[in-house]
């Protein structure tokens, strides 16, 4: 395998079709809903809007999640209307979790689980990511920021 050094950071975001399967539940609510208001009570047309609306935000949210990883650190902001942005050194990293779901494997995506010892993010996951060798990039990151910064690791 060939030492991969990053200048430049890496850039990822959730795909487009992890977004939709995450609002389907969402979606076939809202079109029983209309189904109802259509065949028995109207007055269901409001709840119908109101679950379109969440899931079109919910959608919204999802694909404005970016996750960067450089040589030092990760972030990952999401929020549409409030923008959060949190911080994770790589020397922090301690275990690595690929997952991935057989509704992900068809797609190409993997779920990228990083453990830490963060107290404010214990767990960093970076859900609905194209699927590659993104687990190998960050260990060697994560060796290059401990040695750089003369972390040794103690059990």
């Amino acid at each position: 395998m060939e030492q991969t050094t990053i200048n430049t950071p890496v850039v990822i975001r959730p795909a487009t079709i992890f977004a939709f399967m995450k609002i389907c539940p969402l979606i076939l609510v809202a079109m029983g809903f209309l189904l109802i208001a259509f065949r028995y009570f109207p007055l269901f047309i409001a709840p119908s809007f109101a679950v379109s609306v969440f899931a079109w935000y919910r959608f919204l949210f999802i694909r404005t999640t970016v996750y960067e990883i450089t040589d030092e650190v990760i972030r990952f902001s999401r929020g549409i209307f409030f923008k959060r942005t949190d911080m994770v050194e790589l020397f922090r990293v301690k275990d690595y979790i690929l997952t991935r779901p057989f509704a992900l494997q068809v797609f190409g995506l993997m779920d990228l689980t990083l453990k830490t010892t963060d107290p404010e993010n214990p767990v960093v996951w970076l859900r609905g990511i194209p699927y590659s060798n993104l687990v190998d990039i960050i260990r060697i990151h994560v060796l290059e920021a401990r040695q750089h910064n003369r972390i040794v690791e103690l059990n």
